[in-house]
């Protein structure tokens, strides 16, 4: 009888020790991966130069990419996000009615919400952060009454990004949910 207490005991702490060297740490969110230098086998963040404000609007422009392109066809808008937050924003609130109002007009159209991140921070903890902003842009729809089974939810983290300058100004397009009109 002691030893089988003994043996409970080991499993049950055995589990926790697993539990705990199991759990992931937090991700590190980097101001630029690129930037990164090794210095004696320190890693360190490097200055980046300052873009020239006239070259950088001027590729910008180039690129052709307009913040509210709908992401479909059809008209759906995307949503855009704040930096390391999945809560859909009060100015873009609208715009997911909008895309509601759409959804609702048309009932047999599926979507797929697609999670998008700008290129800072691990590809992990991004992939994690682009599915957590397709969640709450699902929840978001579903509370306005767009049946769950309609909506599909992919994480690009930011292996999609439609602006590839290092400046707010592109990061800003790149962290967002694309609403992606889908055929069975």
């Amino acid at each position: 009888m002691k030893q089988k207490r003994v043996f409970q005991y080991v499993f049950i702490a055995a589990a926790f020790a697993l539990l705990i060297w199991g759990c992931p740490k937090k991700a590190e969110v980097t101001a630029s991966p690129e930037n990164r230098q090794e210095i004696s086998g320190k890693e360190t963040t490097a200055p980046s130069p300052a873009p020239q404000p006239d070259a950088t609007m001027r590729k910008i422009q180039e690129t052709g990419v307009n913040e509210r392109t709908p992401s479909s066809p059809l008209g759906l808008k995307p949503v855009f996000f704040d930096f390391n937050k999945s809560v859909i924003r009060n100015d873009e609130q609208q715009v997911i009615r909008d895309d509601a109002a759409w959804l609702k007009a048309h009932p047999a159209a599926k979507i797929r919400i697609e999670g998008n991140c700008d290129e800072r921070g691990t590809k992990e903890y991004n992939q994690a952060l682009g599915q957590r902003r397709a969640v709450s842009a699902k929840k978001f729809l579903t509370d306005a009454g767009i049946a769950a089974s309609r909506i599909s939810l992919i994480s690009f983290g930011k292996e999609k990004p439609v602006c590839s300058i290092s400046i707010e100004e592109c990061w800003q397009k790149n962290r967002k949910d694309d609403f992606v009109t889908i055929t069975n």
